[in-house]
């Protein structure tokens, strides 16, 4: 939903209380099931008229049902009725059923995706103004309403009547004796585990859109920044969005002359932006000049003094968009008795690794005596202390050998439009290493689009679909940072491509959470520059291992601050958006002071708050340190001339569980002692 800021608060405001109001009116019947006598009824009734051997699946099919039937949905004896008539108990029928529903849900499913594309299509890409009708079509999504409808139809019901609901322990204990078909059959049931209201569902697509609209129009014209005594340090036109692009624009200024100077004022506007100290004016205007160390404001040559009061600050509107997506999220609470919270849904539904698991893991990385020596050999290399933005150090990447304008000499003249990028998929593709009849395959499922944003991969639901890339071209062409970001949303769509149109069945599409995938698309991020042409230093394995070290360290953290915030939320869920931004700063200077003062000599930071998708992508921020892990793991099984055919082969593992998953690609579990290990061995050469 893209509007303007007041009216979006108001909507906020709205939202929250519609949310609310619809959680208590609809708590209490999700509450009511059927009683436990009936359900003893028919269960016995089903035993005796199919056999002793089936009574362990009718007992789970007949509860299952009986935990999700809702008053609406019928009486006890409708209850009885439904059961004794649609309990599936031959096989090759059995069989048939998950066929035709799989089939029907692939299509459903795509097809609605689809059109959901075509509703955000303005707000997603370059393709003019976005107009008020624009605005409100983003908040229409047609698929809210499909799963409530499979159970008013009871085609749901029919489904967990006849194919069990796992948890995670089930498929930790049970899912490495599974075949494809029960695997297929297990994945297919998790849209069923739950049953909540299209309002509920609604409220969340509501908020999480305003969130995204907030987030994708948060740009800062970098070009409009002085220094206290009235010096431009960035060049005409430079507009970034937050955070992304400022923290790629720091990153690109290690070892310039001015280099320092900007990336100090950078990070003063990170801190700006986080404790929501600047001033609102300031936010995407060319109109005016901001001094972000001072924070003083006035208006630019020429421009005409706006109204009001220049220098009010931004009200606490970044607070407002994450309270509003805790508001929506928690609603579904009520409706997911397995996994009770949005923190749990995230962890154990659609991570698959227990929080206290995924925290360890992280843990092993921010408090590495590895990390530690790192440190130091960075702060060496830059031959003064480090500072708090060091945490986006680039020297350990293979490109800081080549100056950022050289290689954005080389991108434009590649690309100059997006039109020319989409041209040279197959090119991409078969300089990675895939076979060209390979590379044609994924080329013609691929589709690339102008972003809006920053860019991201959107892939297809239906197999007979395509796969989207967004990317930002400027109007001088696409420039490094940009081809970087494109190329590593590619490998997000390689992976969608392979993992849906080249799996075996539609219910095991994708791959086991967002982590791995993060992790596949890094894999093709990290030979940017030898899908580029240009070599790669010598020695590039140890670069890889500090880079990737680095990396994790730095967005680890942040990870921790993300759970830490929403861990505060479910505690004071009455929050104000001044009190959860206090909150999250103080979870910031926490895990700071605890995992990088140590490393940095400084204390009370509050940078780790600034990343965007606290706000726009809830407790997405785990994924990427694990993502890195398991790239690193990954890269030497991709490594050498059989890189195309080993990523087909791990793609298309589909939707298992993280370990069985890592087990096939790699033999192991995720583990951080390669990585560690590898660091070591390069620390060791560097000093």
């Amino acid at each position: 939903m893209r509007v303007t800021v007041l009216v979006l608060l108001g909507s906020i405001g709205w939202l929250a209380t519609a949310i609310s109001a619809t959680a208590a009116a609809t708590s209490t019947r999700a509450s009511r099931q059927i009683a436990a006598t009936a359900v003893d009824v028919v269960v016995a009734k089903l035993v005796a008229a199919n056999g002793g051997a089936q009574a362990e699946r009718i007992r789970r099919g007949v509860v299952q049902v009986a935990q999700r039937w809702w008053p609406e949905d019928g009486d006890d004896a409708a209850f009885a009725e439904f059961c004794t008539a649609n309990f599936i108990a031959q096989s090759d029928r059995l069989a048939a059923t998950f066929a035709r529903l799989e089939q029907a849900l692939e299509q459903v499913d795509g097809h609605l995706h689809e059109v959901r594309r075509e509703l955000l299509r303005p707000s997603d890409l370059d393709t003019g103004p976005i107009t008020a009708l624009d605005r409100l079509l983003a908040n229409l999504d047609p698929a809210v309403h499909t799963d409530e409808d499979l159970f008013t139809t009871k085609v749901a019901f029919l489904a967990l009547l006849n194919f069990p609901v796992h948890s995670l322990a089930d498929r930790l204990a049970h899912g490495s004796t599974w075949n494809r078909q029960t695997w297929a059959e297990s994945r297919l049931m998790d849209r069923f585990a739950q049953r909540a209201p299209a309002s509920v569902l609604q409220g969340i697509t509501e908020a999480l859109a305003s969130s995204d609209a907030y987030i994708s129009e948060y740009n800062i014209r970098l070009d409009r920044l002085a220094t206290p005594d009235g010096k431009r340090l960035f060049p005409e036109g430079l507009r970034l969005i937050s955070h992304w692009g400022l923290r790629d624009e720091l990153a690109s200024h290690y070892g310039e002359p001015d280099g320092l100077a900007k990336q100090r004022m950078i990070q003063r506007v990170m801190e700006r932006i986080v404790r929501q100290e600047i001033p609102a004016a300031a936010i995407d205007n060319p109109d005016v000049v901001w001094c972000p160390q001072t924070n003083l404001i006035q208006p630019g040559q020429g421009a005409h003094p706006a109204g009001g009061d220049l220098g009010a600050r931004e009200p606490d509107r970044r607070y407002a968009m994450w309270l509003a997506n805790f508001r929506a999220l928690r609603a579904l609470d009520a409706f997911t008795p397995t996994a009770p919270t949005t923190i749990a849904r995230s962890f154990e539904l659609e991570r698959q690794i227990p929080e206290k698991e995924v925290e360890a893991l992280l843990v092993s990385v921010l408090s590495s005596p590895e990390v530690a020596d790192l440190g130091k050999l960075i702060a060496a290399r830059l031959s003064r202390p480090l500072e708090p933005f060091d945490i986006w150090y680039s020297g350990f990447r293979p490109r800081a050998s080549r100056s950022e304008a050289d290689l954005d000499r080389i991108v434009k003249a590649r690309y100059p439009n997006v039109a020319a990028f989409q041209d040279d998929l197959p090119g991409l593709l078969t300089r990675l290493g895939f076979a060209p009849e390979k590379a044609r395959w994924l080329a013609d499922r691929i589709v690339v689009d102008p972003s809006r944003g920053s860019g991201h991969a959107m892939g297809a639901v239906r197999r007979e679909d395509k796969a989207h890339l967004r990317t930002r071209v400027g109007a001088a062409g696409m420039d490094y940072k940009g081809y970087n970001i494109a190329v590593h949303e590619f490998g997000h769509n390689v992976e969608q491509t392979f993992s849906l149109a080249g799996i075996d069945h539609w219910a095991l599409a994708g791959v086991p959470n967002s982590a791995f995938t993060e992790a596949l698309a890094m894999t093709f991020q990290d030979r940017d520059l030898e899908v580029l042409g240009v070599a790669p230093p010598s020695d590039a394995r140890d670069v890889e291992a500090l880079g990737a070290l680095w990396a994790a360290y730095e967005i680890g953290g942040v990870a921790l601050v993300d759970a830490k915030a929403w861990h505060w939320l479910y505690d004071h869920p009455d929050a104000t958006p001044a009190q959860l931004r206090e909150a999250v700063l103080a979870a910031a200077r926490e895990i700071w002071n605890r995992y990088y003062a140590p490393v940095f000599g400084r204390t009370d930071v509050e940078i780790l708050a600034i990343y965007s998708h606290m706000v726009s992508y809830p407790l997405y921020l785990a994924d990427y340190p694990i993502g890195h892990i398991i790239a690193f793991q990954l890269s030497e099984k991709l490594r050498g001339g059989t890189f195309g055919a080993e990523f087909e082969r791990v793609a298309r593992q589909g939707r298992l569980t993280p370990d069985l998953w890592m087990r096939g690609a790699v033999g192991g579990p995720i583990s951080t002692a390669p990585l560690l290990a590898a660091a070591r061995s390069a620390l060791t050469t560097a000093h």
